[in-house]
């Protein structure tokens, strides 16, 4: 009996991490396309955030039928993943800064609040799982960061198409590395404190 109930676990779970994943590849590429339209860093920014996500929730996705140890494992190269992305927003920020760009505010606008959708509905998929482990947790903590960073592109869009002005796009490119990094530091010390519990009860491996 119990071993079914896990299975149905397993089973919802990978089917939900496989939704979630389709919809961050779908707008990742939304992403990476209206912020080469638009030479928005933004959306450039959001755009590697969602793709860095999917590789997370293909990482969930093999996790899930494996061990505790291999589970933290995976949240590990996660958290670290989020961090190396963090990284690539603030040097992409940089070479716009240097360069000049010239987004633009309408495009920002749309394309936040279609992503802003599709976050929602991650979020809403993900709440629906009980008891979720380390990498389910992983992967609620990277839609809400993206939901967050929609806000933001929000606004940034709202006053580059005000103000004629990019530092609005660039200043939000580097706020969502920021909420990358965050979340970046959260997972690893999730992954980090399952590792103790599991030394402190212990688990088997």
């Amino acid at each position: 009996m119990v071993e079914s109930e896990f299975s149905e676990k397993n089973e919802k779970e990978r089917q939900t991490l496989w939704i979630v994943l389709g919809l961050n590849l779908a707008i990742a590429a939304g992403f990476f396309a209206t912020g080469a339209i638009g030479d928005s860093s933004a959306l450039i920014a959001n755009g590697l955030d969602n793709t860095s996500d999917s590789l997370v929730y293909g990482i969930s996705l093999l996790a899930l039928s494996r061990s505790s140890k291999w589970k933290r494992g995976a949240a590990n190269v996660s958290g670290g993943l989020l961090l190396i992305f963090a990284v690539g927003i603030l040097i992409d920020a940089w070479r716009r800064y240097v360069g000049g760009s010239e987004p633009l505010g309408t495009l920002m606008i749309a394309m936040s609040l279609i992503a802003a959708v599709v976050n929602l509905a991650c979020i809403w998929l993900l709440g629906r799982l009980k008891e979720p482990d380390v990498n389910i947790r992983a992967a609620n903590t990277f839609s809400l960061n993206d939901f967050a960073s929609n806000g933001g592109i929000l606004i940034a869009g709202g006053l580059v198409w005000w103000l004629g002005s990019n530092w609005p796009d660039l200043v939000v490119g580097v706020a969502v590395a920021g909420i990358a990094a965050w979340g970046g530091i959260g997972i690893l010390r999730d992954a980090h404190d399952e590792h103790h519990k599991a030394v402190h009860n212990h688990q088997p491996e």
